[in-house]
């Protein structure tokens, strides 16, 4: 099955319809939208962010959130909802389990700074899932590295390089960390982009797949 059939198999109609949208051949399209469905790489690690539904053995319990290497693997894929605009907060829902990127005051397992999870059901959750986007103009380039800052703890999406054993071994540890480094920066890789349509940001009237 190509890639936009998994997505019309598996994503949740919940979440499809926080944007609305036509597909479309297109033109190349340079932003990250509300709508888009995308994987994200640490720059520094080289790993993308993926979830499964395997559960933490301590602390929270809930869903875990890791990095990996493999580019194929179709746990890495993420919906972008909310505004492309910089500064503003946006949810990231994991496709496969519906679920959304989150972070609390819980103590990351390996490296012991702040869990970061997959939390709630088809899409919806609470206000620990909001993210803002940190980049470097008014809007998310695709081509760009940006952070993910947690809006209510501050914590920015990171990782540093710790491993997992068993089931998950050799995934990396994905965690929220006070200070900006090198270790917090992600951009997009794979995925399906949404483009803005000419009445506003908030209406999407175009949608191009691009693999690389």
């Amino acid at each position: 099955m190509d890639s936009l059939g998994f997505l019309r198999v598996q994503f949740p109609i919940t979440v499809l319809l926080s944007c609305m949208f036509t597909l479309s051949s297109g033109s190349e399209i340079n932003l990250v939208t509300c709508g888009s469905v995308v994987k994200l790489v640490n720059v520094k690690h080289n790993v993308r962010l993926h979830s499964h539904d395997v559960r933490y053995g301590s602390g929270s319990g809930q869903q875990s959130v890791t990095g990996v290497t493999a580019a194929e693997d179709s746990n890495s894929y993420w919906s972008v909802r909310g505004t492309s605009d910089c500064g503003q907060n946006i949810r990231l829902t994991h496709v496969n389990t519906g679920r959304n990127l989150h972070s609390h005051y819980f103590t990351s397992p390996l490296s012991s700074n702040q869990e970061v999870s997959a939390f709630g059901e088809n899409g919806e959750g609470d206000h620990l899932d909001e993210w803002t986007v940190l980049c470097a103009g008014s809007v998310w380039q695709r081509d760009e590295s940006v952070r993910f800052r947690h809006t209510a703890t501050e914590a920015l999406l990171s990782v540093t390089g710790e491993q997992y054993g068993r089931p998950i071994h050799g995934q990396r540890e994905v965690h929220g960390m006070m200070v900006s480094s090198s270790h917090s920066y992600w951009k997009t890789m794979e995925g399906v982009f949404m483009k803005p349509s000419e009445t506003g940001s908030s209406d999407f009237s175009r949608v191009l797949h691009t693999e690389f």
